[in-house]
């Protein structure tokens, strides 16, 4: 006797040997049972997935001696025929040799004549979605009332392509892909039928290979078997399935996580020279990433992600000092370099740039880790302003910075707007007479907030001639930010309006006010420790890592809450 393929000697002969459509198998069986049979049906879902063989079992359900049954019997003449596919009454139809016009009009014409010696005769299509449009036009009628004796099966892996026409008069079932564990062990039930030994790891990488397709996994496991005979060992399903691959994919990761792109760009080059293709590895690696982050999230769940549980513990391992936030990360990169990686034409090249991205990637820490750090500044910031008192040490005099004088006096163009209305607490400070610095701090704050909070600190040390002068405490944070172009004609626009009159700007670094020997100043005190905690805020690696987060970004102030 010749041989008979592993997808064809264990195909399915009833409802309860498919696996992995249960939805699909209790609808049909139900609607046996309860006569309620439609006349047609349209199967659609992947390859290899059981849609021609739930139509067998269908067919066979409804022409048994014993039926309509939801089981078969198997053992009369027509569950035979229709098992051998030679029954006059099941005819199967391949769509894509018979798409034409003139076979639907012959269809049309035989499905006049009642069945040969079943109940009801069927027809099943394969591959309906290839037929023509005129095609579906002409079968639309017979397909909406077909004689009572006519049931009609439709089978496709594109749903998209059957006429909305067609989908409105048949019956919609969806096959989904089957499940890694229920693909492996059908092929364990298969390697034990066949007197096969074989691992329950080496079982799923084959099922994994089938990429949910029953079919294919079978088809694969006929190839192993092929190669290394009943006694199958894991490193010759390796071999046939170019499995070797996986050591380098677990190497990279490693490399990358431990962000060493050296080592990055040499295991690469390892696997380039031994011949792996780096379109087909890149997938690899881009579905290896993904593995990580669902292990990272699933944990113990990870199976129902279809990975095999051997390789599970190795994945949890190399998550374990890694967030979740940096493996989304790096899975995000891959992702957005797929397609640009598919139609490059130096693919390692790509790779390497890549590789070497993610390996620089600072780490990013947890939302939750973040929020506790700035917490812990926060309290910081708290602790750091005293109630009074201060260190007492000798004073020492003030340097003063060199004085950013303006090169003249700045007149507005001829043809510039008038400026804005003075304010009527800003007309009494028309003079060059000393004036409040509370006053035009103030001031400043109404008009520019994040600018008035800068400047909080400044003491107002005169205004003469159009010269404001402003002092900082040394070392002040925001002092730069101040000086800056934008920022200082913006601070003249608004001492302008104040003042009533143009005005230039210059700064001077100043000293805290010290003690006498009697106590300190409190406000000197303040000063000089909420600076220092500003500048170690400002400074430290965490703030500026969530700063860069956030395009365009920049730092207005950092103040102590009060409670």
């Amino acid at each position: 006797m010749e041989y008979q393929v592993l997808a064809r000697k264990f195909r399915p002969q009833n409802f309860d040997d498919v696996k992995g459509q249960e939805p699909v198998v209790r609808t049909l069986s139900n609607a046996i049972a309860q006569g309620r049979i439609g006349h047609a049906f349209l199967f659609a879902g992947p390859r290899g997935v059981g849609k021609t063989s739930v139509a067998r079992i269908l067919a066979k359900s409804l022409n048994c001696e014993q039926g309509p049954t939801a089981t078969p019997c198997n053992v009369c003449p027509n569950c035979r025929e229709i098992t051998d596919g030679n029954s006059m009454d099941v005819r199967e139809i391949d769509g894509a040799s018979n798409r034409g016009i003139d076979e639907i009009r012959e269809l049309r014409e035989n499905v006049k004549f009642a069945p040969a010696a079943s109940k009801y005769k069927i027809y099943i299509i394969d591959e309906v979605h290839m037929l023509t449009r005129e095609a579906f036009n002409a079968l639309l009628k017979t397909l909406e009332e077909p004689p009572a004796h006519v049931i009609f099966i439709f089978a496709t892996t594109e749903n998209h392509k059957v006429p909305a026409t067609i989908l409105s008069r048949c019956q919609c079932y969806d096959f989904r892909r089957i499940s890694l564990g229920q693909i492996a062990a059908n092929l364990g039930k298969v390697a034990a039928a066949e007197g096969i030994t074989i691992s329950p790891a080496a079982l799923s990488w084959i099922a994994e290979a089938g990429d949910g397709s029953m079919r294919d996994a079978q088809s694969i496991f006929d190839q192993v078997i092929a190669y290394a005979g009943l006694n199958i060992s894991d490193d010759d399903v390796e071999d046939i399935l170019g499995l070797a691959d996986r050591k380098y994919l677990y190497r990279l990761s490693e490399a990358v996580l431990s962000r060493s792109a050296g080592t990055c760009l040499t295991i690469l080059e390892e696997a380039y020279l031994a011949g792996i293709d780096m379109k087909h590895f890149y997938t690899m690696l881009l579905r290896h990433f993904r593995n990580l982050l669902l292990v990272k999230i699933a944990a113990d769940e990870s199976s129902s992600f279809d990975i095999p549980p051997e390789q599970v513990e190795k994945l949890k391992r190399q998550t374990l000092n890694v967030s979740r936030e940096t493996l989304q990360r790096y899975l995000d990169i891959l992702l957005s370099e797929a397609d640009s990686l598919r139609r490059s034409q130096e693919v390692r090249m790509k790779m390497e740039t890549i590789l070497i991205r993610m390996a620089y990637l600072e780490p990013v820490l947890p939302v939750g880790e973040i929020l506790a750090t700035l917490e812990s500044m926060e309290q910081k910031l708290r602790n750091g302003m005293p109630s009074g008192g201060g260190i007492d040490h000798a004073p020492s005099a003030p340097k003063q910075l060199p004085v950013q004088q303006p090169a003249g006096v700045h007149q507005r163009p001829a043809k510039e707007p008038p400026a804005k209305p003075i304010p009527a607490e800003a007309a009494k400070h028309h003079t060059d007479r000393p004036v409040s610095g509370d006053d035009l701090k103030k001031f400043i704050q109404r008009e520019n907030p994040p600018l008035g909070a800068k400047i909080e600190a400044a003491e107002v040390l005169g205004f003469e001639n159009g010269c404001l002068t402003l002092g900082f405490p040394r070392g002040y944070l925001f002092l730069d930010t101040i000086m800056e172009k934008p920022q200082k004609e913006e601070l003249e626009r608004i001492a302008g309006i104040f003042y009533s009159q143009n005005v230039s700007l210059a700064v001077q670094a100043i000293d805290a006010p010290k003690t006498n020997g009697n106590g300190g100043s409190p406000r000197g005190n303040r000063a000089n420790n909420m600076n220092d905690i500003r500048r170690e805020a400002m400074n430290n690696p965490l703030f500026q890592k969530v700063l860069s987060q956030f395009e365009g970004a920049e730092l207005v102030e950092i103040k102590a809450i009060k409670k």
